[in-house]
């Protein structure tokens, strides 16, 4: 009997993804553990292991495809002895493509518009060819509008579903929102006379059209790192603790350690230490160690150190799990394979999400300070910038050191600005004495 292979729930949250690639094509025969596809998620792009044995007799959702929702069959597979025509003829006509809405009956002929401001024609410029007239809207159609037009729409509390678009694909823009209320566009309400700007003076719901631009869509990972971290500034109130901090014992400690990890080939960057440091700090100032959860307030035991590393999709934290109690050898060995496999897409769900606290070096790139989202629901994040000589007081002297400067970003609702203090003191103590982190 054939079986059908269904979208997989590659992580707890994940109610739908993206069809990335398949990697194998009508006619292949799997076995069990051969990788099938690889499945964007709103975390990370993973791979899909194929259960069972058999032929793919067809394929039903073509890559590439958003929103498929998990559960729904993507692909039929012809048992071991099953003839795989017969299976793919057996196989629903799968559409991936959402069910058409309802046909909206035509809008009326009459203008809507008021007669004392009659909608204007768009100004013609050669960079943006006036859009087509926009399609009569469907029942529960998405309304496309340009984000000046909401506001100016929301102001003057007009629906924009009454409403059709002369912008670019039927988008509504400031125009059809001015001509509703009874305004002539300010776009249109004299006719300059063609300036410096020449062909760039454009309506501004044309703009995309009148400047060279590429459209990029965005992945599931971006859309979800926008999503959370818009909702982290909007909902946790940050609170950013800045301290300088000498590194020049902890790059002397780590010449010293690497020597003697040689034969082990393991060698230890700056930032493995930073990461043992800040959980050694968690420990200290357990009051610093929670998160904030409503009418509760979720204090750790153990410091799960969530390390932000850059990809191609975007941006993903691989969690080194009881930073505080493991070696700072077992910290490198851990962070580096788990930063390879993260750029390959190969994480698994366990490995980065949670967390206690996170850790975000842009050091390498030389920047200097900075103040980093908080990756909720943490209730902080350390920022590390460049460490670089600077004229800095040692022993009542002024000397040249190699300066870094650390800022931790706290959630406010959590963390008193005395406790996040109390942490930042501790982190900059171990690194200044970093033989602390080894005993």
């Amino acid at each position: 009997m054939p079986i059908e292979l269904k979208m997989p729930a590659l992580s707890p949250t994940m109610e739908e993804g993206t069809l990335a690639k398949w990697l194998v094509k009508e006619g292949d025969e799997v076995k069990s553990g051969d990788i099938l596809a690889e499945i964007e998620t709103d975390k990370a792009t993973m791979e899909f292991e194929a259960v069972d044995e058999g032929t793919i007799a067809k394929i039903l959702v073509a890559e590439g495809t958003d929103g498929v929702k998990v559960g729904a069959p993507i692909a039929i597979l012809a048992g071991e002895g099953e003839d795989a025509g017969k299976a793919a003829a057996a196989a629903p006509k799968a559409d991936t493509a959402p069910p058409a809405a309802p046909k909206a009956p035509a809008p009326p002929k009459a203008d809507a518009t008021p007669k004392a401001a009659p909608t204007p024609a768009p100004v013609e410029t050669p960079a943006a060819p006036s859009a087509p007239a926009a399609p009569p809207r469907a029942e529960g159609e998405r309304v496309k509008a340009s984000p000046l037009a909401k506001k100016l729409a929301q102001a003057q509390n007009i629906d924009l579903s009454t409403l059709h678009g002369s912008g670019p694909g039927g988008r509504i823009v400031r125009a059809d929102v001015d001509a509703a209320v009874g305004k002539a566009p300010a776009a249109a309400s004299a006719a300059a006379p063609q300036s410096a700007l020449g062909t760039h003076a454009v309506l501004p719901g044309a703009i995309e059209q009148a400047i060279p631009h590429e459209a990029v869509k965005l992945s599931n990972i971006r859309k979800t790192i926008a999503r959370r971290l818009t909702e982290s500034k909007q909902q946790i109130p940050h609170i950013y603790l800045t301290v300088d901090i000498n590194l020049d014992a902890l790059l002397k400690l780590r010449g010293e350690l690497n020597k003697g990890l040689e034969s082990r080939n393991i060698k230890l960057s700056v930032n493995d230490l930073l990461i043992k440091a800040l959980a050694q700090s968690l420990i200290e100032v357990p009051e610093c160690n929670v998160s904030f959860a409503g009418d509760q307030l979720l204090k750790y035991s153990r410091a799960d150190i969530s390390v932000a590393v850059s990809i191609p999709a975007g941006l993903i934290t691989p969690i080194i799990v009881g930073a505080d109690s493991k070696s700072v050898s077992a910290i490198s060995t851990e962070m580096k394979d788990l930063a390879a496999r993260a750029r390959d897409g190969k994480l698994q769900p366990a490995e980065y999400q949670g967390g206690t606290a996170s850790l975000s070096n842009m050091g390498m790139y030389g920047i200097k300070n900075f103040e980093a989202v908080i990756n909720p629901p943490q209730g902080m994040i350390m920022a590390i910038g460049a460490g670089e000589k600077r004229p800095y007081v040692i022993n009542d002297s002024l000397q040249i050191a190699t300066v870094m400067s650390a800022t931790g970003s706290f959630d406010h609702r959590a963390i008193d600005g005395a406790d996040g203090a109390k942490l930042m003191q501790a982190f900059k103590r171990l690194i200044e004495n970093p033989l602390g982190m080894l005993a």
